[in-house]
Formats: structure tokens, sequence, C-alpha cells
């Protein structure tokens, strides 16, 4: 249909002509309400931001003398936090002379990333921060 009868159409529907595909072979043009299209996708989008879930940033510390037990009560918690959808901060904190044994601190960061790897991808590698070790991680 050529652009000059659809436009004729569109006039006696008393509705728009409006363009979806502009760079198709040919164009691709709807017959429709304009304002009544408009308002549909503003609730769609209204609809949408009310049902996105907002993806929070949990945190979980470790101490540096943690017990096999302890980590893996703390491991088991950050599973759930990463299955409910949100990204977990892991600090490893430092206290007293500890600090002077940051290599103890980076190799258990390693240690919970090798035991969190199967369902996690690390989004911030391990960084030192004043006394704490941190690192984020999410779900893949």
């Amino acid at each position: 249909m050529s652009a000059k009868e659809a436009l004729k159409l569109a006039e006696q529907a008393g509705v728009d002509l409006v363009e979806i595909s502009p760079n198709a072979n040919p164009p691709v043009a709807k017959i429709i309400d304009w304002g009544k299209y408009q308002y549909q996708k503003m609730k769609e989008q209204q609809k949408n931001k009310r049902n996105s879930k907002a993806v929070d940033l949990k945190q979980m510390r470790f101490g540096l003398k943690i017990g096999g037990g302890d980590l893996e009560i703390k491991l088991k918690k950050i599973k759930k936090f990463l299955e409910a959808g949100h990204k977990v901060k892991i600090q490893i904190v430092f206290k007293g002379r500890e600090m002077a044994h940051k290599e103890l601190g980076f190799d258990m960061a390693n240690k919970i990333i090798s035991l969190l790897e199967e369902e996690t991808i690390v989004e911030q590698k391990p960084q030192m921060a004043g006394r704490n070790l941190s690192l984020v991680v999410r779900s893949k």
C-alpha cells in the first residue's frame, strides 16, 4: 500500500498513521490512535517499574580466624542472598596485628571465591580498603 493511500485511510478513520520500522524495506507503518498508544505505553512502563525488584547489596563480614563451621553457615546465608537476586559484598575484617598478614586475608578471599564458584561471578575483585578486604559477588 502506498503512503498516500495509508494516510487517506488513517484520515477517514480519524486516527494517526505511525511509522513503526523506517529502515525496513518497505517501511512498516500502523494506523493507530497516537494518544491511546502513548497512554498504554506509559501504563505498561509504570507496571514494569512496580514489578521490578531493586537489587540490594547485602553484606557479609568475616573475621580472619573464622572456624570451618561458622564459614559454612555464612556461605549458606550468602547463597540464600544470591538466590533472592541480591549482590553480596564480602568483607574480611583485620583486627589488631592481623594487618601484618594481609596475604592470609587474600588466601581466605580466594577460598571463599572457590567455594562459591559454581553459583557466583566475582563482580569486584578482592581489594583492601583500610582494615577491610572486600569483594562483590553476584549470581550467574
